[in-house]
């Protein structure tokens, strides 16, 4: 009987690939997507200025554990004394590195961001542009298994930032004192960044796992099982609200940044 002949894969060169389809859109639009958020939030972490408008604060500054605003929780004009003095200060520098960590260890992300800046693949069916591969049990790929460790962190952001969104809720009264109820566009606006990035965070892998991956027998775990069942919802929609999330946290601190600088008002409905 004759044997079977199989081909040895091909080895192809960097963007060979036999796909017909435009395989490279998705890396490109991931990385313009990328790319001008790194470049504008970074942007806006170093200017330390016109991150609060009233009862406003931008997700990038909070909490603001030192600042000069109201909102801080340690209120001073420079920088903690502990400082290196030869580099700039802001604020978002003492918490920027939670969702940073986060997000960039996210298990979307990793697939996402490896295709569109490190072409590991570019796309599937397509040539790379090395012959080896790491993996992530080597560096500098091994940090990436550090995602589990930032959930508790980016638990404690959603609990500050809802209550940033509840601070909005309140305006100050002109020539009386005290505080009144309402809502603004801002409110809204903060309000939807909560709803958007708690979506985004509780749809993660690792907090699926924790609720009832490490079960045989999920269903005699009711309480948990309804808890799986409902981040399983989530985690189904996790590439969208990835990105929601990182469109919308971006554009919270343009609406915030436009009211402090006076260009944009901040509507009151009511």
């Amino acid at each position: 009987m004759p044997s079977k002949v199989t081909a040895l894969p091909v080895k192809r060169t960097f963007g060979q690939t036999m796909r017909d389809d435009a395989w490279w859109v998705q890396p490109v639009i991931v990385f313009i997507g990328f790319s001008a958020f790194i470049v504008y939030s970074t942007w806006a972490a170093f200017q330390g200025v016109n991150y609060m408008s009233g009862n406003l604060l931008s997700p990038f500054y909070s909490p603001e554990i030192w600042g000069s605003s109201h909102h801080a929780m340690i209120q001073a004009d420079g920088p903690p004394g502990w400082w290196p003095g030869f580099m700039p200060y802001s604020p978002a520098f003492l918490i920027l590195w939670a969702p940073v960590s986060f997000r960039l260890t996210c298990y979307y992300y990793r697939g996402a961001y490896y295709k569109a800046f490190w072409a590991d693949p570019i796309n599937c069916s397509v040539g790379e542009p090395r012959n080896s591969y790491l993996g992530e049990r080597h560096l500098p790929l091994i940090v990436q298994n550090l995602h589990r460790y930032t959930i508790p962190f980016a638990f404690l952001l959603l609990v500050f930032l809802t209550h940033d969104a509840w601070k909005a809720l309140w305006f100050e009264v002109e020539g009386v004192g005290g505080e009144e109820f309402g809502v603004s566009i801002g409110t809204i606006v903060l309000t939807l960044n909560v709803i958007f990035l708690s979506s985004y965070t509780f749809g993660c892998h690792s907090i699926r796992h924790l609720a009832g991956g490490a079960i045989d027998v999920l269903s005699r775990r009711p309480v948990r099982k309804v808890a799986y069942d409902c981040i399983t919802c989530l985690n189904k929609r996790h590439m969208m609200f990835a990105w929601m999330s990182l469109i919308w946290v971006g554009f919270t601190d343009v609406y915030v940044r436009m009211c402090a600088m006076g260009i944009w008002v901040d509507w009151r409905l009511f």
